[in-house]
């Protein structure tokens, strides 16, 4: 019965044909009464010829002619163009636009962080990225300037690959907050997501950039997407580089951690974000992951119908009775008229 009610048909309009099948009927119930009319009339040599009506083949007879209207049934359906179909909806799952404006200044090479922050904070983004496959996800980093490595796409092969290629020194140093904010504001706000989450990651103290971080924080804002601030250094002072050699290595020192925890605290809590410190390796992991947790949002349900042509049965069924027919008139019924 579950294949029967997964059944739909093409042209139901064809199953008018049925009609066809009661006239059929009632020309064979006709024609066999006045066959029957014709052998038994009232002459008296006839009597001495008349074929019996009741044996079992004159029933048989008349089953072969039931089976017969079945076929023409099978073959009706068969035109109406049986088909099955296998659909699902997906309902659950769920997506949202995301940036990631990261910071890679000279500072994230601080090795407060295993091996360095920078290295710490890709890795981490990594799991992040995996963990999130229905999201749009892009790469926006800043130092002294800030640009798109990464736009928002569904490929994460392809962002985590790019991810990869993040170094320091890619241009000029320094900690540009407001211009990698607006940036990746500019990147994500005309998308038409509902969702849109920035992920900040900074170190240091915002000190150079056309845009002021507060400004690009109103942006965001104005376009209700979300900013969540991650302040990355340890409570104190940290092993970080303090010049640059020739070679363009640099000298590492220990220099005091300073963050503007109260900059990104405003960032955050204007546009509906969150502000967090991570100290250390396991600590950036779980803010990415409560940031996970946090950012679930449904997309717009998708249907998928796939229709399976399903006349095969209904021929089978109607070439075997034909073939009983066949067989059941050439033996059994092949001395009955």
């Amino acid at each position: 019965m579950s294949f029967l009610n997964s059944i739909k048909f093409a042209h139901p309009g064809m199953f008018w044909l049925l009609a066809i099948i009661p006239l059929l009927v009632t020309f064979y119930i006709f024609r066999n009464n006045q066959s029957v009319a014709d052998v038994t009339m009232p002459l008296p040599w006839k009597k001495d010829f008349m074929p019996p009506t009741n044996t079992y083949k004159n029933y048989l007879r008349h089953v072969m002619f039931g089976f017969r209207m079945l076929v023409v049934a099978l073959l009706i359906t068969i035109i109406a163009r049986p088909q099955s179909s296998s659909s699902w909806k997906n309902i659950t799952s769920e997506g949202i636009d995301i940036i990631i404006a990261l910071d890679i200044s000279s500072s994230m090479l601080s090795q407060d962080f295993t091996p360095n922050r920078v290295e710490a904070a890709k890795k981490v983004a990594f799991n992040f990225i995996d963990g999130r496959p229905a999201d749009k996800i892009g790469l926006v980093i800043f130092s002294a300037q800030a640009f798109t490595q990464c736009p928002l796409t569904t490929d994460h092969a392809v962002i985590k690959n790019l991810f990869s290629q993040v170094h320091t020194g890619m241009v000029e140093d320094g900690t540009a907050i407001g211009d990698g904010l607006a940036t990746a504001v500019n990147r994500i706000k005309d998308d038409k997501t509902k969702s849109k989450v920035i992920i900040l990651l900074t170190d240091g103290v915002n000190n150079t950039g056309s845009i002021a971080p507060q400004t690009a924080a109103e942006i965001a804002k104005l376009y209700n997407i979300r900013v969540y601030t991650i302040g990355v250094g340890t409570k104190g002072k940290a092993l970080s580089p303090v010049a640059r050699r020739p070679d363009g290595t640099y000298e590492m020192d220990w220099a005091d951690v300073e963050i503007d925890e109260a900059l990104l605290q405003n960032i955050a809590s204007g546009t509906g974000g969150k502000y967090f410190r991570a100290t250390d390796n396991e600590s950036l992991s779980k803010i990415y992951k409560e940031i996970d947790k946090m950012e679930k949002s449904k997309i717009e349900e998708r249907d998928f119908t796939d229709r399976s042509e399903e006349f095969l049965p209904f021929a089978i069924a109607a070439a075997i009775i034909l073939a009983l027919e066949l067989l059941v008139k050439n033996s059994i019924l092949k001395t009955v008229p």
